[in-house]
């Protein structure tokens, strides 16, 4: 009798729910999500009409993100403040000014520009939403605030007890003004030297806050 080698097994098919998400996909809907908030804002965008303009099903949508503001968090997060170090160029100066020159690229860049001012307005209508957006665009931003602070602290450029918010205020509030707000072009370096002097020269004679005790 002849012994037959024994048949090698069918090969295992992947499990059904395990199906990998497509990049290409990921990518034609974040796309999407650009063009539809500078044609409707957040306030009128809806998930359908990314769909549509995705070339994609509502399901391939919500597969990578439960919502509307989920996705745009996600868009703003990509190019957030979120991950990056914090600056050491040796001086109070330099780390201010080189916080100024990143925060200026972000407002710059068209997502931000598009959805920041309508994220405020929602913001401050949505506990949900408020909580969402401090999450995304602040924590970064303060995290870099109390380093800069606490290496100054430390060089001795400031006095100790300097609240690393106020100071982020006082950045990155007239820079919002001018590139959010006023909308006048592209800041010159000129600017942001000048806003990183007066910033500085502001922390170094600080006693705190307006109403601080």
């Amino acid at each position: 009798m002849t012994n037959e080698p024994a048949a090698a097994p069918p090969a295992r098919r992947a499990p059904a729910g395990a199906a990998v998400l497509r990049e290409d996909v990921t990518e034609a809907i974040r796309a999407a999500v650009v063009e539809e908030l500078a044609a409707v804002g957040f306030s009128r965008m809806s998930i359908e009409a990314i769909a549509r303009r995705a070339g994609v099903g509502k399901t391939a949508v919500y597969r990578r993100w439960k919502s509307k503001l989920h996705l745009v968090l996600d868009l703003i997060g990509a190019f957030a403040v979120d991950g990056l170090p914090v600056p050491a160029t040796g001086s109070l100066y330099g780390d201010v000014r080189a916080l100024l020159e990143v925060m200026s690229h972000v407002l710059r860049h068209p997502v931000a520009s598009a959805v920041i001012p309508d994220l405020l307005v929602e913001a401050s209508r949505n506990p949900e939403i408020a909580d969402a957006v401090r999450g995304a665009l602040l924590e970064g931003q303060r995290r870099m605030a109390e380093g800069i602070v606490a290496e100054a602290v430390a060089r001795g450029e400031l006095p100790a007890g300097i609240d690393p918010d106020h100071a982020l205020d006082l950045a990155i509030g007239p820079l919002y003004w001018r590139q959010v707000v006023v909308r006048d072009g592209v800041v010159p370096a000129s600017y942001l030297d000048g806003l990183a002097r007066s910033v500085v020269a502001g922390l170094q004679t600080d006693e705190g806050p307006v109403g601080a005790v």
